[in-house]
């Protein structure tokens, strides 16, 4: 017996798509596109359809959209359609990730059921490895999707995985203020963590939810609740390039993800909450670099864009942050289990403290 299907995308900003359809023999079949878009001519409708059936199930959402987008132009040429296409609200990228949710290659928040952990205080370093046993045992399907802040009690500076050590790190000055060097297994650029001077969380994630997303768009994606958290608190603030979030006052934070073998994507955000900036200038060699020119010489200067936009006490601020995440998200506490925590420790003790992974692009 042929099973239904049904998949809905909701453009951002935008309207509703929603694809009916049903497989046989791996490819598409029944295709029926609606929902509460505007499109014109009334001609293009079963031109879409048409052209998505007979696509193999594994199509993706790229090549579903490019392959609509040249049917409907082959339709002009044909004259099936008359005159230029209005697809107003939607357009074939919105119907493409439609069809992949119909198959259950592609996923919404809605289909999430998020974990919130609260370890309490670790070392950065158990932070970064728990980052690795989370996403491991998601792609593995032992865990679901899983959201936690970082708290923590000695600083550190936490470089990111392609960063050059030496380049990034003052060694003297690490020392001499008793700052842990950790690499992490995300990309990006360095975090100068002292107790209670930034806000980071970890979400892991199914890659289903970002399917179809660029590398660049799957930031945006992932941090659009942080947008709506940081509002709530009275910071407007955009997406700012690749991986950071900024307000008219300037850059408040940056992001960073690891996508593992298996289906499982880590993504984390650290904001300044009051930082000593001149201390995290003397660590960091590339942050007196970037921060030269934005005058931050001056003794005692803080770098505190979220207290200072907020008149908030941190805490007050992380607690809303984790109501906003849990109105808006599928949200239930957890716990981790003893099996991750040791892992976790071991992943620690023969990986992150280690001078080979550390140092290893010196």
């Amino acid at each position: 017996m042929v099973q239904p299907r049904h998949g809905e995308f909701k453009v951002p900003g935008g309207k509703l798509v929603a694809i009916d359809l049903s497989v046989e023999d791996g490819r598409l079949a029944d295709v029926r596109l609606s929902g509460d878009f505007f499109l014109d001519p009334d001609e293009a409708l079963p031109v879409i359809d048409a052209a998505l059936t007979g696509l193999s199930t594994d199509t993706t959402v790229s090549a579903i959209s490019a392959h609509v987008d040249r049917e409907l132009a082959l339709a002009r040429q044909d004259g099936t359609i008359a005159g230029a296409i209005t697809m107003a609200g939607f357009d074939t990228h919105a119907i493409a990730m439609a069809v992949r949710r119909a198959l259950g290659h592609s996923t919404g928040w809605a289909d999430q059921t998020f974990t919130y952990l609260d370890p309490g205080p670790l070392d950065p370093a158990m932070h970064v490895a728990l980052d690795e046993v989370l996403g491991r045992e998601l792609a593995a399907g032992r865990r679901g999707p899983t959201f936690r802040f970082w708290e923590w009690n000695n600083p550190a500076v936490v470089i990111g995985s392609f960063q050059s050590l030496r380049n990034e790190v003052d060694d003297e000055a690490a020392q001499r203020y008793g700052v842990e060097v950790v690499r992490r297994i995300s990309g990006g650029g360095a975090m100068f963590m002292e107790a209670g001077n930034c806000i980071t969380f970890s979400m892991v994630v199914p890659t289903s939810l970002v399917d179809g997303l660029s590398y660049e768009a799957s930031y945006a994606f992932l941090d659009q609740w942080v947008l709506t958290a940081l509002a709530e608190v009275g910071v407007t603030a955009r997406y700012a390039g690749l991986n950071d979030i900024a307000s008219d006052a300037g850059k408040i934070a940056g992001a960073a993800q690891k996508r593992f073998v298996g289906g499982a994507l880590l993504h984390h955000v650290t904001m300044a909450y009051d930082i000593d900036a001149d201390k995290m200038l003397e660590v960091l060699r590339i942050g007196r670099e970037k921060l030269s020119d934005k005058g931050t010489k001056s003794a005692n200067k803080r770098v505190d864009p979220v207290r200072s936009q907020t008149h908030l006490p941190r805490e007050a601020v992380m607690g809303s942050f984790l109501a906003t995440f849990r109105r808006l998200h599928t949200v239930v506490d957890g716990q981790l289990t003893q099996q991750e925590f040791e892992a976790a420790a071991d992943l620690r003790r023969t990986k992150f403290d280690t001078p080979d992974w550390t140092a290893r692009v010196p």
